[in-house]
């Protein structure tokens, strides 16, 4: 390529002119490169294994590899999938299917029939041709806009049939010490455990003013102090027996302002079972070696003071 330049001088009155031409020359270098392959030039390409007989040896952890920290790459259950085995299973157990049936030699062999899409129809007519054919099963009319949420069968059983189970500690005839509640802090009596997972408990109320009642057992603290209720009856205390009756609702116009909250009062029949309950308890204590101490016992209600570590007591 060349460039012309052009310079004038003036020498005198005469105006000279000189024209150099540069010339530059671009060399152009090819470079031929050879590809290689993965193993490298002078590498060697290994042979398959093979056995006395010929045959191929199939390494079955060749995708087993281990990693640079020393692990598999993939477990058993991983490499049963990767190698199709359950495929093989399926497959023998087919096959021990067909081996009383002789007919049949592979599973392969085994084909659903299929019902054919279309089917002849016979048509009434002398011009319409006797016959034609027809969907054996009809495209739907209607086609919905949203698509149906599907139902999944949750496998849940329903609370009154889960198993009820109670702490060790908390037989009945211990005593406990109530930790919320009404009567918080006082002790009472385990007397029954009930169908819902609560416990019966009592104070007795002539010695403490707990009531019969049914309490959680997360709201209690079991202690080895027990009085002996193997000889009581007492079937007819369920959780039936303390359900709540509601009252009537009444009407909200009337009376908006004069309306009374109404205390709900205990039935003779719950003050009854109150009675045989206790007595059947304070006989149990009074036929305790120690009687007198037991009933202060009850009586006293449980309290921490300064530097007392309730992790650290025994009860």
């Amino acid at each position: 390529m060349s460039t012309p330049s052009a310079k004038t001088a003036t020498s005198g009155g005469k105006a000279t002119t000189k024209t150099t031409t540069t010339t530059v020359v671009k060399t152009t270098t090819t470079t031929q490169q050879t590809l290689a392959g993965t193993r490298g030039a002078g590498s060697k390409v290994q042979k398959p294994r093979t056995t006395a007989a010929g045959k191929k040896v199939i390494n079955s952890h060749a995708n087993r590899e281990l990693n640079n920290n020393g692990l598999m790459r993939f477990s058993r259950g991983r490499m049963f999938h990767r190698r199709a085995l359950y495929r093989i299973n399926k497959w023998k157990g087919d096959q021990a299917k067909l081996q009383g049936d002789k007919t049949k030699k592979t599973a392969g062999s085994i084909k659903k029939r299929r019902s054919p899409a279309l089917k002849k129809k016979p048509v009434g007519g002398d011009r319409n041709g006797k016959e034609r054919f027809v969907r054996s099963k009809r495209l739907p009319r209607y086609y919905p806009t949203e698509e149906r949420p599907k139902k999944f069968s949750v496998k849940r059983k329903k609370f009154s049939s889960h198993p009820r189970r109670f702490r060790s500690t908390l037989t009945p005839g211990t005593v406990v010490i109530l930790v919320a509640g009404k009567h918080a802090g006082k002790r009472a009596v385990v007397v029954k455990h009930l169908s819902s997972g609560l416990l019966l408990v009592t104070g007795p109320h002539k010695l403490n003013g707990v009531p019969l009642r049914r309490v959680n057992q997360i709201y209690v603290i079991g202690t080895s102090t027990k009085i002996d209720l193997s000889a009581a009856k007492l079937d007819n205390l369920d959780d039936k027996f303390f359900k709540r009756v509601r009252p009537a609702k009444k009407n909200a116009e009337k009376d908006i302002f004069d309306s009374k909250k109404e205390k709900s009062q205990l039935s003779d029949e719950r003050r009854q079972a109150q009675r045989t309950t206790d007595a059947v308890v304070l006989n149990a204590i009074k036929a305790n070696a120690d009687s007198r101490l037991l009933r202060k016992y009850l009586k006293s209600r449980f309290q921490l003071w300064n530097g007392v570590l309730p992790h650290k007591l025994r009860f």
